[in-house]
């Protein structure tokens, strides 16, 4: 698509672009040229010697998919210490924690069997923190879309057959992560609701709008008060096929084999990167993202870039020579995907040591095109930072606005109490497509998307460490 005819008529600059300035916002509430000026400065550091890309295809190539107690996640421990101290951080250390140790095992098969025995083949992945099938599972089928659904049928519908979790994104929404938040619920608690009625296992509808055949998989959940059953993921396509055919034939059943298992948990870590503040060493702002992924791909958009963008925030500030004033902490979470663990060691350290802590700040949307930033925080904290919006307009991040800031941070606002939460927002259209599937590699990152995103979260610790909230 061709420029609008306006900025096609516009004469380009001959100034070189690592020597412009981004224009300089208004002057208002804590907005000035000085700032326009030092966070043009970062951005330059970030679009010409930026290094979040190649320490992305450092973690995703030579590491690669890092789940929770596996020998790649110790692998990337070590990968963030040294990388830490190669950037030239104050102080970097490891916190211990322990985390769940769940094992895919062997590739698991999916098979639609219909009145004659005959198998169709279908796509299937097993959920994190399930239970194997031992052999092979054979059962009936009961398709449903919510649990309420499930629990207006007859208990002769679903006792001896696997529940089927058919409910879609609803593609009405316009932001992904709020059709994302109107499914899930099926995968977390699917297994749960399905022993609950007596069925031997659930199949859940892959968490994602894209039409294709990669399942997504993501943790699910049991309860000690009702029998473990075994959970898998259908690809979208899967599932339309298996619904399909339960029209035409509902007595049909599908097989399933998984040897996934849970075994015992094992010794992990966080890794923290410091710049002490100049002057208010001891109000804290942290950076991170989390350390640990899924198993199917290389945990490139989730998470290894909210980790590199962490890391190289607080590398451009230091190589922009711009000093925070108070102290900004990287920090590399372990296990956000299937227990938490390292967010909520984090917060409970946190508390123990007393530590006040200003802000909070994680990526873990992706590295698409920058937007602006998600923030919980009171309504008069989130207007001061709104106040900020200007100087983000020329870096396309001025979206400041109330909204979920991210999982590994959250245990903070319980723990220490932050006065702002804040999450680093991208383009979502295209992460679900991606999200805990085997699409998840380094090839599908943008270079100048991930340095731009980095720059943006270098500018907002820039402004929280000078002025504090």
């Amino acid at each position: 698509m061709g420029w609008p005819a306006a900025q096609a008529q516009t004469k380009p600059s001959r100034v070189p672009r690592s020597e412009r300035q981004a224009p300089v916002p208004a002057a208002g509430p804590r907005v000035n040229k000085a700032d326009s000026i030092a966070i043009r400065t970062i951005f330059d550091e970030a679009l010409l010697r930026g290094q979040s890309y190649e320490n992305l295809r450092y973690l995703t190539g030579k590491i690669g998919a890092r789940l929770s107690g596996s020998p790649q996640a110790q692998q990337a421990v070590e990968w963030g210490r040294l990388t830490m101290e190669k950037a030239g951080f104050d102080k970097v250390y490891l916190q211990e924690v322990m985390v769940p140790h769940w094992v895919r095992g062997a590739k698991e098969k999916g098979q639609i069997i219909g009145e004659k025995g005959k198998g169709i083949d279908v796509a299937v992945c097993a959920l994190g923190s399930s239970i194997g099938t031992n052999g092979k599972l054979k059962a009936g089928v009961v398709e449903v879309t919510s649990f309420d659904e499930l629990a207006r049928l007859p208990e002769d519908k679903v006792k001896g057959k696997f529940v089927f979790f058919n409910r879609p994104f609803d593609d009405r929404l316009i932001e992904p992560g709020m059709a994302y938040g109107g499914a899930v619920e099926q995968r977390g608690r699917g297994a749960i609701e399905a022993a609950r009625r007596g069925g031997v296992g659930a199949l859940v509808r892959s968490m994602t709008s894209a039409r294709d055949d990669n399942p997504h998989t993501g943790n699910m959940r049991y309860d000690e008060a009702v029998p473990k059953v075994p959970a898998a993921a259908l690809s979208t396509l899967a599932a339309d096929k298996l619904s399909l055919l339960l029209k035409a034939n509902p007595g049909l059943e599908f097989e399933l084999e998984m040897s996934c298992q849970n075994l015992p948990e094992e010794k992990s870590y966080n890794v923290v990167g410091e710049l002490i503040g100049s002057k208010f060493p001891n109000e804290i702002i942290t950076v991170g993202g989390h350390l640990d992924s899924w198993d199917l791909a290389q945990g490139a958009h989730d998470d290894g870039t909210g980790c590199v963008q962490s890391i190289e925030a607080l590398r451009l500030l230091k190589a922009a020579g711009l000093r925070p004033e108070r102290t900004l902490r990287a920090v590399l979470f372990m296990n956000e995907e299937n227990g938490v663990r390292g967010g909520n060691k984090y917060a409970e350290l946190a508390r123990e040591k007393k530590e006040n802590h200003l802000a909070a700040m994680e990526s873990d949307g992706g590295a698409f095109t920058p937007r602006g930033f998600n923030v919980e925080a009171s309504p008069a904290v989130v207007k001061q930072l709104q106040r900020w919006a200007p100087l983000f307009r020329p870096y396309h991040a001025s979206d400041i606005k109330a909204g979920h800031a991210g999982t590994d941070i959250e245990p903070l606002q319980k723990a220490v109490q932050p006065k702002a939460l804040i999450g680093y927002d991208g383009d979502s259209q295209r992460y679900f497509d991606l999200h805990h599937s085997a699409l998840d590699t380094f090839d599908q990152v943008h270079r100048r998307e991930l340095e731009l995103g980095g720059a943006n979260m270098a500018a907002m610790l820039y402004l929280l460490s000078k002025y504090g909230l």
